[in-house]
C-alpha cells in the first residue's frame, strides 16, 4: 500500500524523507516534488529499480531517465567530464531547471537503458527533492506520469496515474511551474539544445556564447 506524506508539515516531511530514502535503498519507487513537475524516482545504481520505473511509466529502454543529484560533487562523479562549458553552466543555473547531457563515467556499473554512453544529469531547486537526494545519492527520475499522459503537478495526480507501483509519495503541494527543464547536450564540440524549457536559450548563450538549435 502506497504511503503519502504531507511535506508542508515539518514532522511528516522529516519522516517522509527518511521513509522515501529507505524505500529507494530497497530498490522501490518513490514520487517527489521538483522545481518543474513531480518526478518518479529510483536508485540510479539498481538496474531492477530503473526497470520498474520504466515499467510504471509504460516506457521502454529507448527512453532512459535522467539522473537527479543533491550536490554538484555527485554530478561530477557520474560524468566523464563536464567539458569546456559544463562548469560555467552549473555555476550559473544549478540548482535549477537545466539538464546537462554528458558522457557518462565509464567506471560506473549501472544500467539506465539505451543511453549510448551518456547521462542526463540535473540538480533540482526544490528543498524536499534536495533533502531526499542528499540521503539517497543519485536517483533516476522521470516525470511522474504514465507515458503519453500529462505530467503530474500534484502528488494526488501522480498517485492517480501510478498507484501502488510507488511505495512513498512525498507531497510538496502543487508545483509552481509546469515548464520542463531545458536540456542541453554537452557531448559534442558545440553545445546543442535538445529541449526548450524553463531556461531560455538566450540565457544559456549569455553564459557560454554559441548554442546550436534545430531552428
Amino acid at each position: 500500500m502506497a504511503r503519502r506524506f504531507d511535506c508542508s508539515d515539518p514532522a511528516q516531511r522529516t519522516v517522509g524523507v527518511m521513509e522515501a530514502a529507505a524505500a529507494v535503498r530497497r530498490g522501490e519507487l518513490v514520487v517527489l516534488p521538483t522545481d518543474t513537475v513531480y518526478g518518479i524516482g529510483a536508485d540510479a545504481f539498481t538496474p531492477d529499480a530503473v526497470t520498474a520505473l520504466l515499467g510504471a511509466k509504460g516506457r521502454g529502454r529507448d527512453m532512459p531517465p535522467p539522473v537527479l543529484v543533491g550536490t554538484v560533487r555527485a554530478a561530477t562523479a557520474l560524468v566523464d567530464d563536464l567539458g569546456p562549458y559544463g562548469q560555467d553552466l552549473v555555476d550559473a543555473f544549478w540548482p535549477g531547471p537545466l539538464t546537462l547531457v554528458c558522457k557518462a563515467n565509464r567506471a560506473l556499473s549501472w544500467d539506465l537503458g539505451d543511453t549510448k554512453g551518456t547521462v542526463a544529469v540535473r540538480m533540482p531547486l526544490h528543498p524536499v527533492a534536495l533533502d531526499l537526494l542528499k540521503e539517497t545519492g543519485p536517483m533516476a527520475v522521470s516525470s511522474a506520469n504514465r507515458s503519453g499522459e500529462p505530467p503530474a503537478t500534484t502528488a494526488e495526480e501522480a498517485e492517480k496515474q501510478l498507484g501502488d507501483s510507488v511505495e512513498v509519495y512525498l507531497d510538496g503541494g502543487p508545483t509552481t511551474d509546469k515548464t520542463p527543464s531545458t536540456i542541453l547536450d554537452l557531448t559534442t564540440a558545440v553545445p546543442r539544445l535538445l529541449r526548450r524549457g524553463a531556461i531560455p536559450v538566450e540565457k544559456l548563450r549569455g553564459i557560454i556564447g554559441y548554442v546550436a538549435t534545430d531552428d
